[in-house]
């Protein structure tokens, strides 16, 4: 999928969620002659054709050029969620580290960039049907991932005005799960002390059914299909990418075999607040008021440009993802570390 034989791709967030199903990909395609993960801490997995470096995009220490210099292309994937009660913390790491990469992609000359940005970005929009790439990226302003990831769509307008040599291509994935993530994603959202096992359909008769409640799901190996087919030369510009069907609550409830029981969204709310104040909750109550405001994608272009189609139905993937749960699934790599709390 790539220019030539001798292609060296870089990789940013490579031990994460997502970079772990990219590196595995890129090693195992024949174009692609050698991938370099950049991660804050070196794991003890590595695919071939791969090396590692160890590097904080929250610092400005790192010599980011050096590790981009002769390199084909970079997948900036590297974000942090965490700590959600310190804004600023996130803000060094997701924003001015995303800056850093930039940056260095220019000054490094490499031809291509490819940069994970989110449903997330989205400004509030339907439920009923799906948007496509030209519906506002303003966020949800109080939400910091939203906010984050709309600040950086501004910032790679830019970046493509200031680089017009470089090709730029934007992923806007909707939400990404496999089974490895799950000991991940349940303490970043769930909590360190939330036990996997709770995720059993018979300890689950009843689901609260909170209006606005309808979002949509991706494999994470889907998702990396779709970033190593936009290293071709001729694909540019942004990319949505979700799965079918979208995810609500009546979905959910025939996977469970639970009965969906109406739940006021200010109920909702006020409880995730709460646990969020007393920090036994990470994920933020204006983080719940973004996902019920997030429009549904249209995928369309990624389909007719990239060629790409997802493997996995929505279904699947929670399927997979809650027995990963149940089991305290991971990988060996620092942020994928399965963990069975219960």
């Amino acid at each position: 999928m790539t220019t030539s034989t001798d292609s060296r791709i870089v990789v940013t967030g490579a031990t994460g969620n997502v970079g772990t199903s990219v590196v595995r990909l890129l090693s195992e395609d024949p174009e692609v002659a050698s991938v370099r993960g950049l991660a804050r801490r070196l794991p003890d997995w590595s695919p071939p054709k791969t090396d590692w470096s160890t590097v904080d995009l929250a610092s400005d220490q790192a010599d980011l050029v050096k590790e981009f210099e002769g390199a084909a292309a970079v997948i900036h994937l590297a974000w942090a969620f965490q700590p959600t009660h310190d804004p600023a913390a996130t803000w060094r790491t997701n924003v001015l580290g995303s800056i850093r990469v930039f940056e260095a992609v220019a000054a490094a000359g490499v031809p291509t960039l490819v940069h994970a940005s989110s449903v997330g970005a989205y400004s509030p929009g339907p439920k009923e049907h799906a948007v496509d790439e030209s519906w506002p990226t303003h966020g949800w302003p109080d939400a910091a991932y939203c906010r984050e990831k709309a600040y950086l769509e501004r910032a790679l307008d830019t970046f493509e005005r200031d680089h017009p040599k470089v090709r730029v291509v934007r992923m806007r994935p909707a939400f990404l799960f496999k089974r490895e993530s799950a000991s991940e994603q349940r303490r970043i959202f769930g909590g360190r002390f939330l036990p996997g096992p709770l995720a059993r359909p018979e300890l689950l008769p009843v689901l609260p059914a909170i209006p606005g409640l309808r979002v949509q799901a991706l494999h994470t190996d889907d998702a990396a299909k779709a970033y190593r087919l936009a290293l071709r030369p001729d694909v540019h510009g942004a990319f949505n990418l979700a799965g079918e069907p979208p995810v609500d609550v009546e979905l959910l409830g025939e996977m469970l075999g639970a009965r969906p029981v109406r739940l006021p969204r200010t109920a909702a709310r006020s409880a995730i607040a709460a646990a969020w104040g007393l920090h036994l909750l990470p994920a933020s109550p204006q983080l719940f008021d973004a996902v019920l405001r997030l429009p549904l994608m249209d995928c369309t272009r990624a389909r007719t440009e990239l060629g790409w189609r997802p493997e996995h139905t929505s279904t699947r993937v929670l399927e997979e993802f809650l027995h990963g749960m149940q089991q305290g699934a991971g990988a060996k790599t620092e942020p994928m570390q399965g963990r069975k709390v219960g």
